[in-house]
């Protein structure tokens, strides 16, 4: 997945300028300027905004200042039931809401001990690899957008809104799902869903290849990514990368290999490596992934098992409907489930799972009881976006939307 195997051309060497920039900038001549990039810059993909120091067009400083959305959500765990906070997960990522509710559900889960039944699993993996479908292709639409490919923006769109045809059909919303529940989702797949999962897969496999004969060797497109932003493997790690940009940088990470859970390990699929680091490689990455995303779908539903979606046996479980309307013993259990929640054991629990952004992690500290006595959330365009700090000084700002396209980050789990 090499961005200089495919091209003819010299790209611009901006990556080896920018490391001995600082040293230079002490010859210029001249006043270096500090200007306010956003809160509401439509290149910065949210409230984040931006402190730059700039000599002419050159960045020399950049700091990165977050917190515009004020939104308190691991407090807000703190002060609720476990089940509660569902809908919540659906606001950090809101690309991805099937996956973060997943995660947290996932986390809880492995704090109460429970293993889902196997089809309640290949659903959850199912609605991961949806999710990460959509994240990716608003993620690589925009960016292409940013950098002036517009054409390639209105395919993915379109895709994407397909995706949220089949969040509809599945859980009743398009956007902000809430679909999970620990120990299982709200319902089962509803009938015709298989036969329209599959016709969109079709699809989206060509228009993932339309895209890339778009942008692949793209000479305009090319310039503007390669040899951009460039994050060594060592830097991505020091500074906690996760997810496709730190794949992009060579460290073929993915917790999905690395630490399976939902069954994962029972699913073929390669994990998409580029070794340059730059805004091409981490653009090159999304689109193998959705790739492999496909893939993984494609064989969920060939193997997707029979039997129940939901732990049913627990009596931290709600009860059937149709049994609370006909004994009054689990008209009393629905009952204490509901107003005291899930009575969870003491103890601390952590869980990563492999998001479209990176890794998504919550950490519990449970002391007992329906609510967690402290919920902590690894928020991975929080990480990615922290070394902006390092990555910009010696670009110009004119790629600023490049990088940031690349970083793919989303705002409302930066401000959790």
């Amino acid at each position: 997945m090499s961005s200089s195997s495919t091209t003819e051309y010299q790209a611009p060497d901006v990556a080896s300028k920018a490391a001995d920039y600082h040293s230079e900038t002490e010859d210029l001549m001249g006043e270096k300027m500090v200007l306010n990039m956003g809160p509401s810059h439509p290149a910065t993909h949210g409230v984040l905004r931006l402190v730059l120091e700039l000599d002419g067009e050159i960045i020399t400083k950049a700091d990165p200042d977050i917190g515009f959305l004020h939104r308190g959500d691991e407090k807000i765990a703190e002060n609720m039931h476990y089940n509660q906070f569902v809908p919540y997960t659906d606001r950090l990522d809101y690309l991805a809401p099937l996956a973060n509710n997943v995660a947290y559900a996932c986390a809880v889960e492995k704090l109460m001990g429970w293993e889902l039944p196997p089809r309640g699993q290949a659903l959850r993996v199912l609605c991961c690899e949806l999710a990460r479908i959509s994240a990716h292709m608003l993620g690589v639409g925009v960016c292409a957008m940013d950098v002036g490919a517009m054409t390639v923006f209105l395919y993915t769109f379109t895709e994407r809104e397909k995706v949220y045809n089949l969040c509809e059909q599945l859980t009743g919303a398009r956007f902000t799902t809430s679909y999970t529940r620990v120990g299982g989702q709200v319902r089962d797949i509803p009938p015709g869903f298989d036969s329209a999962v599959r016709r969109f897969l079709d699809e989206c496999s060509a228009t993932i290849d339309e895209v890339g004969k778009l942008l692949d060797n793209n000479r305009i497109f090319r310039d503007r990514m390669c040899d951009i932003g460039v994050i060594s493997a060592e830097n991505a790690i020091a500074y906690g990368i996760t997810g496709p940009n730190l794949r992009g940088s060579g460290v073929p990470r993915d917790l999905r290999k690395d630490r399976p859970y939902l069954g994962y390990e029972n699913y073929q699929f390669d994990v998409p490596v580029a070794d340059e680091g730059d805004c091409y490689s981490r653009y090159a990455v999304r689109m193998e992934e959705m790739r492999q995303s496909i893939r993984i779908v494609r064989q969920v539903l060939d193997t997707m098992p029979d039997g129940p979606v939901n732990l049913a046996h627990d009596k931290s479980m709600l009860p059937q409907k149709e049994r609370v309307l006909m004994s009054m013993e689990e008209l009393i259990h629905h009952f204490i489930v509901a107003t005291q929640g899930i009575d969870a054991p003491k103890g601390e629990v952590y869980f990563g799972a492999e998001n479209p952004k990176g890794e998504l992690g919550f950490y519990i500290h449970s002391t007992g009881g329906g609510v967690p006595n402290r919920l902590k959330i690894r928020s991975p365009s929080f990480c990615n976006l922290s070394i902006c700090s390092k990555l910009l000084p010696g670009h110009m700002v004119s790629d600023i939307p490049a990088i940031l396209g690349s970083l793919d980050f989303v705002m409302g789990e930066c401000d959790r």
